[in-house]
């Protein structure tokens, strides 16, 4: 068994000092050719300003309606939450009725804020393919604006409530 060690050891060896053998090798300074030479100047053309890309008639349409979804939705929410504050204020022990009840109301609520949250993930994705089409992204962004600013009280209202439960 040493003799089958000593095969594979002495190709290393060799293999290694073949490596540290002295010769003409080529410095590893910079070339001339690898320095920055010159100076880079701005283009002295004047920027073109943006025109900004009017929406379609048929973004405009769903745009609207994303918006009234999400609206919508947001108030059912508003319209559930007194009912969910009283079961959540009203939480016995986990595992109890009241804590069932609660934690139901809770749901109730998660289930209408993610109709709210749908609608602003198909505005996200409006958004993204009009940021990389160069179309109406302040159109769409304008109501995007309004529905995250509704699924943000919606998310602090819940987390509000969760930490009564």
């Amino acid at each position: 068994m040493t003799s089958n060690l000593r095969l594979p050891a002495l190709a290393a060896a060799a293999l290694l000092a073949g490596c540290a053998t002295p010769g003409d090798y080529p410095s590893l300074a910079q070339r001339p050719a690898e320095r920055v030479q010159g100076a880079f100047t701005p283009d002295d053309a004047d920027p073109q300003p943006l025109v900004p890309v009017l929406p379609s008639a048929d973004l405009v349409a769903r745009l609207t309606q994303l918006e009234r979804e999400a609206r919508t939705a947001h108030g059912e929410f508003v319209e559930a939450t007194p009912a969910a504050r009283q079961r959540a204020e009203r939480a016995g022990p986990v595992a109890s009725d009241s804590w069932a009840a609660a934690q139901v109301a809770l749901a109730d609520l998660d289930s209408i804020r993610s109709r709210v949250a749908i609608a602003l993930a198909e505005l996200d994705s409006l958004w993204v393919d009009a940021t990389l089409e160069a179309g109406p992204r302040d159109a769409i962004g304008a109501v995007r604006r309004t529905v995250e600013a509704l699924v943000a009280q919606e998310d602090a209202v819940l987390a509000q409530l969760r930490g009564r439960v």
